[in-house]
């Protein structure tokens, strides 16, 4: 009978960990769509649109479908997105040299002069943000938030 109730036990804490690192990543997600909106001025997703796009590996632009991917939103989300991007003069959707069915997305002039007078913005949000993290710890996030990201796409229920 111990055996049973110390397993049960264990049972609920792990469950309870769970729940509360599930529930810190939502709040973090929470919050930097509440901050990036307030302190930078765009939204979080528009943020990491940008920020994509000024890749030096995506100088010539994403398709829709890459970017979709790569952030890990759905196309209708980043529809939305991308319109506003576009009416604010930061993006530009032209057909693919290859495939004209398909769109690719790339900055315009104006979007990247203001990607660029943001970065100084963004420098001061990171260094307030993670200002008590050593070096190890910003590895050891980006590592565990990665392995998290990994397997979070490899769920399958039913």
């Amino acid at each position: 009978m111990k055996n049973r109730s110390t397993s049960a036990a264990a049972s609920s804490s792990l469950t309870a960990l769970h729940n509360r690192l599930f529930f810190r990543v939502f709040q973090v997600g929470n919050m930097l769509q509440r901050q990036a909106a307030q302190e930078i001025g765009i939204s979080s997703v528009q943020w990491a649109v940008l920020g994509a796009l000024s890749s030096p590996r995506y100088q010539e632009g994403m398709t829709v479908t890459q970017l979709a991917e790569h952030l890990a939103v759905s196309r209708q989300n980043l529809d939305g997105v991308l319109t506003r991007l576009e009416r604010d003069g930061h993006v530009v959707r032209v057909p693919d040299a290859t495939d004209k069915r398909t769109r690719r997305v790339t900055m315009t002039e104006g979007g990247w002069a203001f990607w660029s007078r943001l970065q100084e913005t963004i420098e001061a949000f990171y260094a307030q943000s993670i200002h008590d993290f050593s070096f190890d710890d910003k590895v050891a996030c980006v590592h565990f938030l990665n392995k998290l990201l990994t397997n979070m796409r490899n769920v399958k229920l039913g």
